[in-house]
């Protein structure tokens, strides 16, 4: 009898704990023809903003001795297009769709949300907080509890939908976040975002990307990130969705067992766009092997 993969996040049953995280896995209708779109639990596309985004000049990404920093630069298309263009491919994906919201203001993030609200298929939306406010001296909302908060409740007002706060692991206690946004009416969180890096060419003595710093993702943070999704889980009665240097079937169980109710799978999928299937298997394969009829039992179950 094969292990019963699903799980359940904010009130919605995905077929099993892995998503497709928002940048990496475009708008989703991209990786149709690479790999079955109805076997994911989930996907995230990438980052949405109330007017098109161009993006950061090239190089944008840098691979590293364990993963890879990258400074896009949000590049979009907009909310507005995306409704338009991408989501009608998505309307028969039997995974659970969900729109990255951005923007460097509260309204933005409103704004994105209530043209997105137009669009049929979404499950609901994650909120990326690791953006300037530019309203506030550019402190990023996901650096400030209280600004976490203020996004998260104008968002929460805008829509019924599930909304996802992203959390950022640039930060001193990743609970006071958590919390923060719990308390302001998230329904589920997802961590980690990319730690902020760089990379430096020697000979020219300049920095590798043309933005200076990157966001470092891959095997590299995967410690980081176990250890701030272990903290959160136990911090918010909200579920937690892990992320960051997951590459394997044993890489998305160590989250599950440190309390994430699901994960995304971002960086690996540069080295094999069909990462996020081939880690469905694994985990069904370690279920099976080791007689785990249901790998929701294993949420939370760290031994310490």
């Amino acid at each position: 009898m094969s292990p019963d993969l699903s799980v359940e996040i904010a009130g919605i049953r995905l077929k099993n704990p892995v998503m497709a995280a928002s940048g990496t896995f475009g708008y989703g209708v991209e990786f149709a023809p690479l790999l079955d779109l109805n076997r994911l639990g989930g996907l995230v596309v990438k980052g949405l903003s109330r007017q098109p985004m161009p993006g950061n000049p090239a190089p944008r990404l840098h691979e590293t001795a364990s993963g890879m920093l990258n400074a896009v630069g949000l590049q979009n298309i907009g909310a507005a297009a995306f409704v338009r263009e991408k989501l009608p491919g998505l309307r028969g994906c039997q995974a659970a769709v969900f729109a990255n919201v951005f923007g460097y203001a509260t309204e933005d993030y409103v704004e994105v949300i209530r043209i997105l609200e137009e669009g049929e298929g979404l499950a609901g939306y994650e909120l990326n907080v690791s953006c300037p406010n530019t309203r506030r001296g550019g402190i990023s909302f996901a650096a400030d509890p209280q600004l976490t908060a203020e996004v998260t409740a104008a968002a929460r007002r805008a829509t019924r939908r599930p909304i996802i706060v992203k959390l950022s692991p640039n930060v001193t206690d990743i609970t006071a976040f958590a919390r923060a946004a719990a308390d302001a009416g998230a329904d589920a969180l997802s961590l980690v975002n990319t730690l902020v890096g760089m990379a430096i060419d020697l000979e020219a003595r300049r920095p590798v990307l043309p933005n200076v710093t990157g966001g470092l993702s891959g095997p590299a943070i995967k410690p980081v990130a176990l250890r701030m999704v272990y903290q959160a889980a136990r911090a918010v009665r909200i579920p937690v969705i892990g992320m960051g240097g997951i590459a394997s079937g044993r890489d998305a169980l160590e989250f599950l067992v440190a309390g994430a109710s699901a994960v995304q799978v971002g960086t690996a999928t540069y080295a094999d766009p069909r990462a996020t299937v081939r880690i469905i298997d694994e985990m069904a394969h370690y279920c099976a092997r080791h007689k785990i009829e249901a790998v929701r039992s294993l949420i939370g179950a760290l031994r310490t």
